[in-house]
């Protein structure tokens, strides 16, 4: 169980916490399919609000919810009268009085704030435009599954440091006792009064040197480099961000096994190359395989 109501960023949890949420998705990995395996969310109703695309998100949730002996509603942001003015207080007093739990993907942060302001019931962040935690726990679960560990790995994120993935590492990091190193170009690095909050046993370094990033990692960390919403500074980006593109030359100054993850969807050429999208390296279909288990152990862990 979480202390907290909500799970809107991973600073909702402290380490132990998040470490009970990792252990729970490997557990519940390996019930998957069994007769007894565990229905926590029988006779409840869980709403999904989405004004964003989703492939993994949508997906995982959706099965997991079921898994979980729940019912899952899709709500897409046109489908509701928040798409013609409605409130976000007005909405969510609502919809908390019909459902016991809501997950949200959309652009801003401050409206999945809102919306749990005046929720009674627990409210799941399914990615902003600031943070992405359950990602983050998938990644945890990879990374434990691969290494035998999370305390201890070193990281090296590589591309865009100031976007909801990186801020969301940075968080985890330090929590979970990593040593993660941020590579990004000048002008995409993490926001530096993030940084200066971050408490736990980790670390988290910052360099514009994607080389010296990837020096001696266990893992290698990559997300697109144009996310949604920031379409029209592509060019801008593509431009600055081409000596981060994780590819075998950059790799070999890594740790000989280094393990190589990216989020999805990728963009093979760019981000990353797909020799090591689809090579031996990559424990990136792992990764997602673990949304599902790691989306289970949220809703397990959060909804009574």
């Amino acid at each position: 169980m979480l202390k907290t109501k909500h799970f809107l960023t991973l600073q909702d949890v402290d380490n132990d916490e998040l470490a009970a949420l990792v252990n729970l998705a490997q557990t519940l990995k390996h019930q998957r399919g069994a007769a007894d395996s565990p229905q926590p969310l029988a006779g409840k109703s869980i709403g999904m609000i989405f004004s964003k695309a989703s492939t993994r998100t949508r997906v995982s949730f959706e099965v997991g919810i079921h898994e979980l002996g729940g019912q899952s509603m899709f709500l897409g942001i046109d489908q509701l009268q928040l798409g013609r003015g409605e409130t976000v207080a007005d909405t969510a007093m609502v919809l908390c009085r019909y459902l016991h739990g809501v997950v949200i993907r959309s652009h801003e942060h401050e409206g999945v704030e809102a919306f749990a302001a005046y929720s009674s019931v627990p409210v799941i962040n399914g990615l902003t435009d600031r943070y992405h935690p359950c990602q983050l726990v998938a990644d945890l679960q990879t990374i434990a599954e691969s290494a035998g560990r999370v305390a201890g790995v070193s990281v090296a994120y590589l591309g865009d440091g100031a976007s909801n993935m990186a801020n969301s590492w940075a968080i985890a990091a330090s929590l979970a006792g990593i040593d993660l190193r941020v590579g990004a170009p000048v002008g995409y690095q993490p926001n530096a009064a993030l940084l200066e909050k971050l408490e736990g046993p980790g670390r988290v370094t910052v360099t514009d040197d994607p080389v010296a990033a990837v020096a001696d990692a266990d893992f290698v960390y990559t997300d697109v480099w144009v996310s949604m919403g920031f379409e029209e500074e592509a060019k801008d980006r593509l431009a600055v961000m081409v000596p981060y593109q994780v590819n075998e030359t950059l790799l070999e100054q890594a740790t000989p096994d280094v393990k190589v993850l990216h989020c999805l969807p990728a963009y093979r050429g760019k981000e990353i190359t797909a020799e090591v999208l689809d090579g031996p390296r990559s424990l990136v279909w792992d990764q997602a395989e673990n949304r599902l288990h790691a989306q289970k152990a949220v809703l397990t862990a959060l909804i009574r």
